[in-house]
C-alpha cells in the first residue's frame, strides 16, 4: 500500500511539474450515477421520484472541475485564457447541442407539427443558452408528464450551465486577484450559494413551482458548491500519501454521502415544499461531499466509482442527456407504452443509447478536435471531390437536410398555434359547466331536502311510458334504464378530476343535474386535497364524490390516503380509473386505485379501463380523451356503477 502510495504522490508531482491534469476516472462514476437517476424519472417516475435531482449533481461537478482547472491554470501560468477557455466549451458542448436541436425540429416538422409552438424561440434561447428564462413564462412545469410536454424541456440545465461557463473565468480572476485569500473567497462563494438557496425558499410557489425550478438565481447554488470546494480542495494540490486513520475517514464520509444520496433518489418528491425549502440544498451539499471524497487521491472513492461501464457511460453522459427527452417523446407518441411500461422502457434506453453513440463518434468527438480555422479550406475541398464521393458523404446529405427541414419548421405556423378540436371543446364545456355549477348548488339543497322527506322503499321500477319525452331520449342516449336514470337525477354529485373529467362534463350534468364538476387540465393527485378543502368550505361537497385523477402521473399511496380522508368517511366515493396507454403509469395509477378501494369501505371503483381497453374508436387521437361516442359510455359506466351502489 505504501509503494502504491508513495507512486502516486511521485505522479502527482510530476504531472503537476509539467502542468499536466489529473483526470479524475471517478467523476465519470458520479455522470453515470446523476443521469441514471434522470433517465429512470422520466422513465418510470414512481419508481425513482427524486431522480430529476441528477441534475444539481451535474452542477456540482462541472461547478468543481471547471473552477479547479481554472485555479490550475492560474497556478502553473499566473494567467487564464479566457478566450481559450470560451473555444473548448464550445467545442465541447455546441455541436451535439445543435446537432439535438436540428434533428428534433426536424423530425416535429415532419411528423409531429404540434409541437413546433414557440419553435423559433426556443431554438434561439437554447443556441444563447437562455432558454430557463424562456421556460419561465412559456412552458410547462417539469413535472407534468402528460399535457402536450416539449421534447426541449429539459435543456433548461444546460442553459444555466452555459451562463456560468460565460461568465466564471472572469469572476474567478477577479477573485484571485482582489480577495486572493481562498478562506475569504470560500466565505463569499458560500454566502451566496446560500442566499441563492434562501431564493428558492422563499419564492418557492405550490402553485407553479417554474420560477424556482428553472431559475438561475435559485439554482446556483449546486454550482457555487461545487465551485467553492475547488479552491479549498483543489485536487491538484492534494496529497495521495495520507495516513492510513485519514484514509479510512475519507472512504466512510464518501460511501456515507453517496448512500444518503441514493436514498434521497428515491424518497424526495420533486412537488413537495420540503424539497424546495433547505431538501434540494442539503442534497447539493451531499454532492458537494462525494465530488470531494473521489477527487481526493487518498481516497478509495475514485477507484470505487471507477469501472468499464462508469467510464463509458460518464462520458457519454452529455449525450444521453440531450438526446433522452426528444427518444422518449417520439416513441411514446407512437407507441402505446402503458400495457409493457418495462419492455418499451428498455427499447427506449436502447434507442437513447445508440443515437448518443452516433452523436458521440460522428459529431462531439470530432467537432471537439477539429480546428476551425481550416473550414473555408475544408469546404473548399469537399466541393471539388468527385462527384460521387459528395453524394457517398453521409453526414453532408443528412446536414443539409437537417438545416432545410428546420428552416420549414421555422417559416410556418404550427397546427397547435391554433386550439386542435379537443382544446375548443373542452373549453366550451368548462364555460358551460361552470354555469351549470352555480345552479348545481341551489339543486343540492333542494335534493337533500328532498331526500330526507322521501319514503324509504320507494318504487323501484319506473314505467319507460311514464317517462317525460326528453328523460326517455337522455336514457336510451346513455344506455340507462329508467331506474338508474330516475336514480342519477336525485343524486347529488361532486365531480373533481382533470381533463378528462372536464371534456364529459357536459353529459354528466345531462344525466347529473345537480352535479358540481371541477376538472382541470393536467391535474395530478398532488393537487386534489386542496380543490377538495376548497369546495368543502363553499359548501360544495355533495354525499356523493366522484374522482378522476390518474391521467397525468402517478398515485403514490400517501396522496391518495390524503385524498380520501380530505373528502371524509361520510361521502360515498367513486374513483374512475384511468385509460393511459401512451404512458408507463397507466396499470400503476390502476393497482393504487383499487388498493384504496380496498382498504376504505366507502371508495367504489368505476372501471373506465377495463371497459374502454378493447375499444379504441371511443377516443380521440391521444388515446386517452374519450370522443363523443366515447363520453356516451364514460358517462353510463359512471351513472350505473353510482346508481348501482347508492340502490
Amino acid at each position: 500500500m505504501n509503494q502504491t502510495n508513495t507512486r502516486l504522490t511521485r505522479t502527482l508531482l510530476r504531472n503537476q511539474r509539467a502542468g499536466k491534469r489529473r483526470y479524475i476516472s471517478g467523476f465519470d462514476g458520479i455522470r453515470t450515477l446523476a443521469v441514471l437517476g434522470v433517465i429512470i424519472y422520466h422513465l418510470a417516475p414512481s419508481t425513482l421520484q427524486g431522480g430529476y435531482l441528477g441534475v444539481p449533481i451535474f452542477f456540482v461537478v462541472s461547478g468543481y472541475l471547471i473552477t479547479y482547472l481554472l485555479i490550475q491554470e492560474w497556478d502553473t501560468k499566473n494567467s487564464i485564457d479566457v478566450l481559450g477557455f470560451y473555444g473548448r466549451r464550445l467545442k465541447r458542448l455546441y455541436p451535439a447541442l445543435v446537432t439535438m436541436l436540428l434533428g428534433t425540429t426536424a423530425y416535429i416538422t415532419l411528423f409531429q407539427r404540434d409541437l413546433l409552438v414557440n419553435i423559433r424561440s426556443t431554438v434561439m434561447t437554447n443556441l444563447i443558452y437562455g432558454y430557463n428564462w424562456f421556460e419561465i413564462n412559456h412552458g410547462q412545469s417539469y413535472f407534468n408528464r402528460f399535457s402536450g410536454e416539449s421534447p426541449f424541456t429539459h435543456l433548461w440545465s444546460l442553459s444555466i450551465e452555459g451562463q456560468f461557463y460565460l461568465v466564471w473565468p472572469v469572476v474567478v480572476i477577479l477573485l484571485l486577484l482582489f480577495i486572493r485569500k481562498r478562506s475569504r473567497i470560500l466565505t463569499i462563494l458560500l454566502t451566496v450559494a446560500v442566499l441563492s438557496a434562501l431564493g428558492m425558499a422563499l419564492m418557492y410557489d405550490p402553485a407553479n413551482t417554474n420560477r424556482v425550478y428553472y431559475g438561475t438565481d435559485t439554482r446556483m447554488f449546486a454550482i457555487l458548491l461545487g465551485a467553492s470546494m475547488a479552491f479549498v480542495w483543489p485536487a491538484h494540490k492534494l496529497n495521495a500519501d495520507v495516513s492510513r486513520a485519514h484514509r479510512l475517514t475519507l472512504d466512510a464520509v464518501g460511501i456515507v454521502s453517496l448512500l444518503l444520496l441514493i436514498h434521497m433518489f428515491f424518497t424526495m418528491n420533486g412537488q413537495a415544499a420540503s424539497t424546495y425549502r433547505g431538501g434540494m440544498f442539503w442534497f447539493t451539499a451531499l454532492s458537494a461531499v462525494l465530488v470531494g471524497t473521489v477527487a481526493h487521491p487518498g481516497s478509495d472513492m475514485n477507484r470505487i466509482l471507477t469501472n468499464r461501464a462508469f467510464t463509458y457511460v460518464g462520458k457519454r453522459s452529455y449525450g444521453i442527456y440531450l438526446y433522452q427527452f426528444p427518444v422518449m417523446i417520439f416513441y411514446e407518441s407512437r407507441v402505446n407504452i402503458g400495457n409493457h411500461p418495462l419492455l418499451n422502457s428498455l427499447v427506449e434506453v436502447v434507442l437513447i443509447m445508440l443515437v448518443t453513440e452516433a452523436s458521440y463518434r460522428w459529431i462531439e468527438n470530432p467537432m471537439r478536435h477539429y480546428h476551425y480555422g481550416q473550414l473555408t479550406n475544408d469546404v473548399v475541398r469537399y466541393l471539388r471531390q468527385p462527384r460521387a464521393h459528395r453524394l457517398a458523404n453521409t453526414l453532408g446529405v443528412v446536414a443539409a437536410l437537417l438545416f432545410g427541414l428546420t428552416a420549414v419548421g421555422f417559416v410556418q405556423q404550427p397546427a397547435a398555434a391554433k386550439p386542435t378540436a379537443l382544446q375548443k371543446t373542452i373549453t366550451a364545456r368548462s364555460a358551460a359547466a361552470k354555469k351549470k355549477n352555480e345552479a348545481a348548488v341551489k339543486k343540492q339543497k333542494a335534493l337533500a331536502k328532498a331526500a330526507s322527506q322521501k319514503k324509504k322503499n320507494h318504487a323501484k321500477a319506473v314505467a319507460f311510458s311514464k317517462m317525460s319525452a326528453a328523460d326517455q331520449k337522455t336514457a336510451k342516449f346513455y344506455f340507462l334504464t329508467a331506474d338508474e336514470l330516475q336514480s342519477s337525477k336525485q343524486t347529488a354529485l361532486t365531480a373533481i378530476g382533470d381533463s378528462v373529467l372536464l371534456d364529459d362534463s357536459g353529459d354528466l350534468q345531462d344525466v347529473f343535474p345537480g352535479a358540481i364538476v371541477n376538472g382541470a387540465v393536467g391535474r395530478q393527485a398532488a393537487d386534489v386535497p386542496g380543490v377538495i378543502s376548497s369546495m368543502a368550505q363553499r359548501g360544495q361537497l355533495a354525499k356523493n364524490v366522484l374522482i378522476n385523477i390518474g391521467t397525468n402521473g402517478y398515485i403514490t399511496p400517501a396522496q391518495s390516503d390524503q385524498i380520501i380522508h380530505a373528502i371524509g368517511s361520510n361521502h360515498q366515493i367513486f374513483w374512475v380509473t384511468a385509460h393511459v396507454p401512451t404512458r408507463e403509469w397507466q396499470n400503476s395509477v390502476n393497482n393504487r386505485i383499487q388498493k384504496t378501494a380496498d382498504k376504505y369501505k366507502n371508495v367504489h371503483v368505476i372501471d373506465w379501463y377495463t371497459t374502454a381497453k378493447a375499444h379504441p374508436t371511443w377516443f380521440v387521437s391521444d388515446h386517452v380523451h374519450p370522443n363523443n361516442t366515447g363520453n356516451q359510455y364514460f358517462t353510463s359506466l359512471i351513472a350505473k356503477t353510482i346508481a348501482k351502489v347508492n340502490g
